[in-house]
């Protein structure tokens, strides 16, 4: 019976969860909570520029199967002041039918600052997966994020001609909704189509609040040209959209870099200060 019950459990996916609360304790971000379930956990934080809590999301197996189910929770209280970024890619692999599912909730409040860098999602031939990202602002919340996306493998010239993908963003400003999106990817022919990808195997989106006209027209001159790629900038209200469509997840995450260290001495009033991870 031990040996079924286990069969099972492996049948089922990992079922991982981590819930993380951030809080200002004195001069600096602490980790305050902690609670994790499953192959999901976080490194010791590391203080390389003093106040600010940057943390590093570690999910051991690897990779996402199907019927794993992953689920994190980020909370920034008031005044306090976290990077959270990963070591590496996420990999999606090809399902036998069952679903993968990868939820994040990110809650910032008044005066506290959340920047989320993760590196890219990849999605294997075959994958079927659903990413669920939501984003709950208080006003004075200041947030800085992105979502890098990579549709087969391009080095290898490995298309994504098989599976089923639904991404989900959603941000609320003082519970009310600010933007909401749904990209459902049920017929890989369809990338190649104007409307669609264009053909392009990876796309990212970047979110930053606290922009006004001047950074947008600056964004929009000093990133708005690239080879072999499209890149656009959009201000909805105060929130700064960047979409990216290409061919390179590496050139996706150097843009994206860039961007960052442009915008966060103006969002966050601090010097630019890189996760230590990345140089690794």
């Amino acid at each position: 019976m031990t040996v079924r019950a286990k069969r099972d459990t492996a049948q089922m996916g990992w079922q991982a969860e981590l819930m993380l609360g951030l809080a200002k304790r004195g001069d600096k971000t602490v980790l305050a909570q902690r609670r994790q379930r499953g192959p999901l956990a976080v490194q010791r934080p590391f203080y390389p520029e003093g106040a600010v809590c940057h943390l590093y999301l570690l999910h051991p197996p690897g990779g996402v199967v199907g019927g794993d189910q992953l689920s994190i929770s980020t909370t920034v209280a008031q005044d306090a002041a976290a990077v959270v970024t990963t070591p590496g890619a996420t990999k999606f692999y090809r399902s036998a039918g069952a679903n993968a599912t990868q939820k994040q909730q990110l809650q910032v409040a008044a005066g506290a600052s959340l920047e989320w860098l993760p590196q890219e999602n990849i999605f294997f031939p075959g994958a079927l997966a659903t990413i669920q990202t939501e984003i709950h602002l208080t006003s004075g919340a200041h947030f800085f994020g992105w979502e890098m996306h990579c549709l087969g493998r391009p080095a290898n010239r490995e298309r994504f001609d098989s599976g089923r993908l639904e991404f989900q963003l959603n941000v609320f400003r003082d519970d009310t909704p600010w933007l909401l999106e749904r990209f459902l990817l049920t017929d890989p022919a369809e990338l190649d189509a104007l409307s669609g990808l264009r053909g392009f195997p990876v796309f990212a989106t970047l979110l930053a609040n606290d922009v006004d006209q001047t950074l947008l027209e600056q964004m929009q001159s000093q990133f708005g040209h690239l080879e072999l790629a499209c890149i656009g900038f959009t201000l909805l209200d105060d929130l700064l959209i960047c979409r990216y469509l290409g061919e390179s997840t590496e050139q996706a995450r150097q843009i994206f870099i860039q961007i960052w260290q442009t915008l966060r001495p103006h969002l966050i009033q601090r010097a630019v200060c890189m996760p230590r991870i990345w140089a690794t």
